[in-house]
């Protein structure tokens, strides 16, 4: 083998290391990644049983049913469309209708999303960055404000949201 064809070997041998090397990270990250759907996103989408991701809107209200022990139904909606969630375990202290919610799990074959984790909004003025965005492409976004509007405000001085 001449010097050129050995050095031509070795590349060839490196980029299908390369791509191999690739071709596993990228199977390994596409197991651990968790989609974000809104209810309309989950009908629109035709997302399958079993399939796991992110569910976030808001808690309807009227939804909310206690069974028993730790056990909770309510749905989330975005105002377009429902999703019934079911939950077993301690919900935040901050849960309660018509708060912001994202929840994560699966459907089942039903149609109802069976929940392992449910987060809730952490204060008044905060919404999960999906939820908003699900929000804001339906239309209805609660404040009637952008968030850099909010954060703008926020950052003025009394002096200058005055008017004068």
């Amino acid at each position: 083998m001449t010097r050129k064809q050995r050095r031509s070997v070795l590349i060839v041998l490196g980029l299908i290391t390369l791509g191999a090397a690739t071709a596993m990270v990228l199977t390994a990250l596409q197991s651990k990644i968790t989609f974000f759907y809104s209810p309309s996103d989950v009908v629109e989408k035709s997302v399958g049983p079993g399939e796991r991701f992110r569910l976030g809107g808001l808690v309807e209200e009227g939804s909310v049913v206690r069974g028993e022990g730790t056990t909770i139904r309510f749905s989330v909606t975005d105002t377009a469309r429902s999703v019934e969630v079911t939950y077993s375990g301690i919900v935040p202290d901050l849960f309660r209708e018509g708060q912001g919610v994202v929840t994560e799990g699966r459907l089942d074959e039903n149609g109802v999303f069976k929940a392992d984790t449910v987060l809730a909004r952490h204060d008044e003025n905060y919404m999960p960055k999906e939820v908003a965005d699900a929000l804001k492409k339906q239309g209805v976004w609660q404040h009637g404000q952008t968030e850099n509007d909010d954060n703008a405000a926020q950052a003025r001085p009394a002096a200058e949201t005055s008017v004068q």
